[in-house]
């Protein structure tokens, strides 16, 4: 990151090759691995570094922790445990290390064009906490040149990004008024819900006298089954005379889920209550996957100016199984989605969606093994110990949840194939170049899922090659497989 000539007066910064710089790095991170846990000991560790006199420590203590920080496939530890550790260090040494902080930022900045997608992540996800602990002051300004960029120009992202992230940890007014006013572009939208059924002319639409009775019943807080009976009366728009009843409803559960989520749109406890309530409504409706995409796209309709709720909602219907892992991949690469297919929040879901599945196999498989040992140490005189049917069933168990596993990821990959192979496609129709920025965050973003979830994915790569990964797609998104393969050639 820092070179010699980054250094003011005093110690020389040896050379990135050199012995001394390797020995000094390494002894910095020795004493960041031997004391993370307590971030005012590790600070205070740091800062009295034996060879501090020979080295300008605070240049290198700031490039060893933003090494562990941006460190791929994932950092060693959370990303929080860095961010404060950066905030203590900046505390013992006021004089000098948010200066050098300053710089590394400002160095990190000018290199986002060959930074990878989830190295930029980070990197932005620690600015705005860090912003946040110095009340957002930061020189603005010096960044402006970044308004004229192309929307999806990393420094470009990377600013947008930062504020939505300080937005997480702020309010809307404060971050607009972080800003100069030609950063307008850059800014959040105001995080409040979008209901059709409020807007001028919402009298027209299909559903509206009944969203309106449903509004009502809710407010008078109704049991799920009447909720049910005030939508019976709407009629299905997959409906064809005659024909056989369509698997779900799509105006009943646009209508209950946006209806329902703008009444409790006051805070994540409201919503997450009200969804508590209705889970019984939510399970009748969304029986499918195509209705859980449904029930996705409803929240989505509504909630879109609120990235953070988003997230929270999704996360709320995974754990209350409203939706299948499955529904929700398919859904970040639905059409639907496509206007915020390039935003972070996006990937934050389906990365959660992914974690949310691994960690249900890994539960499954721990209740195994207790279970498989429980019976090799079985007492006859204890009548709840495991039987062999028992471990049987939780075998079959896992062996179908792990095949969900496998069929998400398989989902995942083709998902992204398709996308971009239909990016490349239309591209040629128009001729002009498909290596865009799209295409470089797109590729990005498969790369990231194959990094924060290798040991799993490797789990899989005889079958992703024979499948989806074959020599017949584009050189360009085959290259990305390849290289995460060869890690384990």
């Amino acid at each position: 990151l820092f070179d010699y000539t980054d250094c003011p007066e005093g110690p020389v910064l040896p050379g990135s090759h050199s012995i001394e710089r390797f020995l000094g790095e390494e002894q910095l991170l020795h004493i960041l691995e031997r004391n993370y846990a307590d971030r005012k000991v590790c600070a205070a560790q740091l800062l009295s570094y034996q060879g501090k006199l020979k080295v300008p420590l605070e240049y290198m203590i700031i490039e060893v922790i933003f090494g562990e920080l941006l460190r791929l496939p994932t950092s060693r530890h959370l990303e929080i445990c860095y961010g404060s550790l950066l905030l203590e260090l900046c505390k013992l040494q006021p004089s000098s290390l948010p200066q050098v902080l300053a710089q590394a930022v400002e160095l990190l900045y000018e290199q986002l064009d060959t930074m990878n997608t989830d190295c930029l992540d980070r990197f932005c996800s620690w600015f705005a906490y860090h912003l946040s602990n110095f009340q957002f002051r930061w020189t603005w300004d010096d960044w402006a040149e970044a308004v004229s960029l192309d929307p999806l120009h990393p420094k470009a992202v990377f600013l947008q990004q930062a504020l939505h992230r300080c937005l997480r940890l702020s309010y809307h007014q404060r971050v607009v008024e972080l800003v100069p006013a030609s950063f307008a572009p850059f800014l959040p939208a105001k995080p409040v819900p979008d209901y059709r059924f409020e807007k001028e002319g919402a009298d027209g639409l299909p559903g509206a006298p009944v969203a309106a009775r449903l509004s009502s019943c809710i407010r008078s807080k109704c049991t799920p089954e009447e909720a049910l009976e005030v939508l019976a009366e709407l009629p299905n728009p997959l409906q064809e005379d005659e024909g056989m009843e369509p698997a779900y409803n799509p105006l009943k559960i646009q209508i209950f889920v946006e209806t329902l989520l703008y009444i409790a749109s006051k805070s994540f406890s409201h919503s997450f209550a009200g969804i508590a309530k209705f889970h019984y409504v939510f399970k009748t409706l969304a029986s499918t996957e195509e209705a859980q995409i449904c029930v996705l796209r409803s929240t989505y309709d509504l909630w879109h100016n609120h990235q953070q709720m988003m997230i929270g909602l999704v996360d709320k219907y995974l754990k209350t199984q409203i939706v299948e892992c499955s529904a929700v991949a398919n859904w970040v690469f639905s059409k639907d989605l496509a206007p915020d297919f390039m935003r972070p929040y996006v990937w934050e879901i389906l990365h959660l969606t992914i974690r949310k599945m691994i960690k249900h196999v890994r539960k499954l498989e721990l209740e195994l093994e207790e279970a498989k040992n429980k019976l090799s140490k079985v007492d006859p005189d204890d009548k709840d110990h495991p039987t062999e049917e028992m471990i049987e069933r939780m075998e079959e168990k896992l062996e179908a949840t792990q095949s969900d596993l496998k069929n998400l990821f398989l989902i995942i990959f083709q998902r992204f194939i398709m996308t971009l192979t239909e990016h490349i496609g239309q591209c040629e129709v128009e001729g002009t170049n498909f290596q865009t920025y799209w295409f470089r965050w797109t590729l990005g973003r498969l790369q990231e899922v194959f990094f924060q979830h290798h040991e799993h994915v490797f789990k899989y790569v005889t079958t992703l090659e024979s499948l989806l990964f074959t020599s017949d797609i584009d050189p360009h998104v085959l290259e990305v497989f390849q290289q995460f393969a060869a890690l384990r050639a």
